[in-house]
C-alpha cells in the first residue's frame, strides 16, 4: 500500500471535502481518502503506486488545485 500526501487549495467546507473525496475515489486502486478543508491536506492510500497526475486531475475536476507534499 502506498500513501501519497497533497496540499489542496480552495477548500472551505465539508462539501468541498466531499467533492474531492468523490473525484479521487474514482481512481482505480484507491482504498482510502482522508481530506480536510481546515488544513488543506489530502492523503490518498492505494494498492500499489498512486499516479500523481490522476490525483491532481481529480482534484482539479472537483474545482480545486493541489500539489504533492
Amino acid at each position: 500500500m502506498a500513501v501519497n500526501k497533497y496540499q489542496v487549495t480552495g477548500m472551505t467546507c465539508g462539501h468541498c471535502e466531499m467533492s474531492v473525496r468523490e473525484e479521487v475515489g474514482e481512481i482505480a486502486g484507491v482504498t482510502d481518502i482522508q481530506v480536510s478543508a481546515q488544513t488543506g491536506r489530502l492523503e490518498v492510500t492505494a494498492e500499489g503506486d498512486v499516479d500523481d497526475a490522476k490525483v491532481l486531475a481529480a482534484v482539479e475536476e472537483a474545482g480545486y488545485s493541489a500539489v504533492r507534499g
